[in-house]
């Protein structure tokens, strides 16, 4: 699959990984979702499956270098396409000379401190199985932080982590929907929800019309990430 590089201004390079499965409007590799230029960069070899079942810091030093070009090319902070990176945020952001964001589960602890103590942050993730408490710590979460996955449903799971090249976005759809919403039967005291994968912002605004709750994506982050490295001048 091939990627727009952007504008030369763009303050916002994301490494992505190697997958040909449809990127819709929403979905973080889609310019489409984004209301300022971005620029990606692909990760020759890591797929969405290895960077679940295996220790994504294999990949550490294609991740670095791909990095590296897009600072090169103008960008002033940098992000990855997949939650479960947060298992390289310390040893890349070490790596680089700009801002990193691995993995939309950042957001946990900024979204729990919004709540009252009775009430958790729950996430919603493509592998339930797969999200451990290892990529919890290193996102500064706790590592019993309510979880459901979509791995169960019919369409969205399987076309993502089988890289397939057609999925059925209603499907999808579903599979998100009723994740969330087995979320928050099973953990009653969730009230916000934090989506890990980068795949499922596209549904985010049905999750939350499903279940009432705010919902945080990986959109929610870089938009917070950019105005940061280009506020809005008001002169």
């Amino acid at each position: 699959m091939s990627f727009n590089t952007g504008t030369s201004d763009a303050s916002i390079g994301i490494l992505m990984l190697d997958t040909q499965f449809p990127r819709i409007p929403g979905d973080l590799g889609n310019e489409l979702s984004w209301p300022f230029p971005v620029k990606f960069k692909l990760v020759s070899g890591a797929s969405a499956r290895m960077a679940l079942s295996e220790d994504p810091r294999a990949l550490l030093r294609p991740f670095i270098i791909a990095a590296q070009e897009l600072i090169e090319d103008g960008a002033d902070g940098i992000t990855t396409s997949c939650g479960f990176l947060s298992l390289m945020q310390q040893e890349l952001s070490e790596a680089i000379t700009v801002p990193l964001l691995t993995s939309s589960l950042m957001q946990i602890p900024w979204v729990q401190s919004l709540l009252p103590q009775h009430q958790r942050v729950g996430v919603l993730t493509i592998d339930s199985q797969s999200l451990t408490a290892a990529h919890m710590l290193a996102a500064g979460a706790r590592t019993d932080t309510p979880v459901a996955g979509t791995e169960n449903g019919s369409e969205f799971s399987r076309v993502i982590l089988n890289d397939e090249p057609t999925m059925n976005v209603e499907l999808c759809r579903a599979d998100n929907v009723n994740a969330a919403r087995r979320l928050i039967e099973e953990h009653p005291d969730v009230a916000a929800i934090v989506l890990e994968c980068t795949n499922m912002a596209p549904y985010a605004a049905d999750i939350q019309r499903e279940t009432g709750l705010p919902v945080f994506s990986i959109v929610t982050l870089i938009n917070w990430f950019q105005t940061g490295l280009q506020p809005r001048n008001f002169g």
